[in-house]
């Protein structure tokens, strides 16, 4: 079943706390190495959220219908802010429409050697090697059991590194199947740049190999469980136009529910001069957007207009979000600049897209999958 959708709401403002808050904390913040400070303002933001409450969505006059889901806005974090879950009710009352966690693998791992995360503050950009660390899937099972955030939640999985690439649809199978009762949609990483030869899997026999595996169990979760949960695709901004066809070709074959757009790019050169000294791995942030941009375009003409695409890579102000909504996103997500900018970003995002002045319509997922 294939039905159209729309936008049908006026998304409140968000509460100016977690502003205030965010500016305060940033000089701190800024004298820490990026990880840290990452780390710290996660905390001091699930701290502080008992003394400020974003309005909840039921309060709101509408939302976004898509995946066969209910989103309070179309604005999101994307994977690799809340790795484990931790903070999955504080980032909601920041005003996100919802929220993805992960990168979830079966087991914990510890990572890439620090440091792996690197700031270009005058690009708004980061470059990180972080290297799935996580604590693995039971970890973030209790975290999504027990998290009142009453937005959509979703997770994105992968593969140990010490897993090899011919058994890597067993490691998303044991997560897809721990995450199934919990997840509003699972999010497949195939894209990541910073486990070795994760990116092989993005053809359309890896993609076979992985998603062809997950969508037979879920006809067989789904039965027992009576729920649906939507399968996406998150890819890589460093595909050639080939590259997106046949992915967009694999997505539209077996049945996906929709595709994540983009990953971090390896195109360090992006930031030419301003590349840290020791960095390497993938680069997000405002460098990422003309990249990211143009897969979406070719990713929606390549996939057609069914199926959504979550928009994500180099969104750091409300006419990038614009922007990539114009390139065929649905739905969109932030982290970078996020970081960077903190809840005023979201604020602007919103404020940006209410007043487009064309009305933005989004596809839900077919679900005969």
């Amino acid at each position: 079943m294939k039905l159209s959708t729309r936008y049908l709401w006026a998304t409140p403002d968000v509460a100016p706390s977690p502003a205030k808050l965010f500016d305060l904390a940033r000089p701190a913040l800024q004298r820490l190495d990026a990880e840290t400070a990452q780390a710290l303002g996660l905390r001091a933001l699930k701290l502080s959220s008992s003394i400020w409450r974003s309005r909840d969505p039921d309060d709101t006059t509408g939302g976004v219908e898509c995946l066969g889901l209910r989103f309070r806005n179309p604005l999101g974090l994307a994977a690799g802010c809340d790795k484990n879950g931790d903070y999955i009710d504080a980032l909601g009352a920041v005003g996100f429409g919802f929220i993805e966690v992960g990168t979830v693998t079966p087991r914990p791992q510890s990572g890439s050697p620090r440091p792996r995360l690197f700031r270009i503050p005058s690009q708004l950009a980061v470059i990180n090697r972080m290297g799935f660390n996580n604590k693995g899937a039971d970890y973030v099972v209790q975290r999504l059991r027990t998290r009142r955030y009453p937005g959509v939640c979703g997770v994105n999985i992968g593969k140990n590194a010490s897993t090899p690439n011919d058994r890597a649809q067993d490691d998303f199978l044991a997560c897809f199947r721990k995450v199934y009762p919990y997840a509003d949609y699972v999010t497949l990483n195939l894209s990541s740049p910073n486990t070795p030869g994760l990116r092989d899997l993005q053809t359309h026999a890896g993609i076979d190999q992985v998603a062809g595996v997950l969508l037979q169990e879920r006809r067989v979760l789904r039965q027992q469980s009576g729920r649906n949960v939507p399968i996406l695709l998150k890819i890589a901004p460093d595909l050639d136009g080939e590259g997106v066809s046949a992915i967009a070709g694999a997505v539209r074959s077996l049945g996906l529910d929709g595709v994540v757009a983009t990953n971090t790019t390896t195109d360090l050169q992006l930031v030419g001069p301003w590349v840290p000294a020791g960095a390497s791995g993938g680069l997000s942030g405002r460098p990422l957007l003309g990249k990211s941009v143009r897969v979406v375009r070719e990713i929606r003409a390549g996939i057609g207009g069914e199926l959504p695409i979550i928009g994500v890579g180099g969104i750091t102000t409300g006419e990038a979000a614009i922007d990539m909504l114009g390139a065929g996103a649905n739905l969109l997500q932030i982290y970078t600049g996020f970081v960077y900018r903190g809840p005023a970003l979201v604020s602007e995002i919103l404020r940006a897209i209410r007043s487009a002045a064309t009305p933005i319509v989004v596809v839900e997922a077919r679900r005969d999958g």
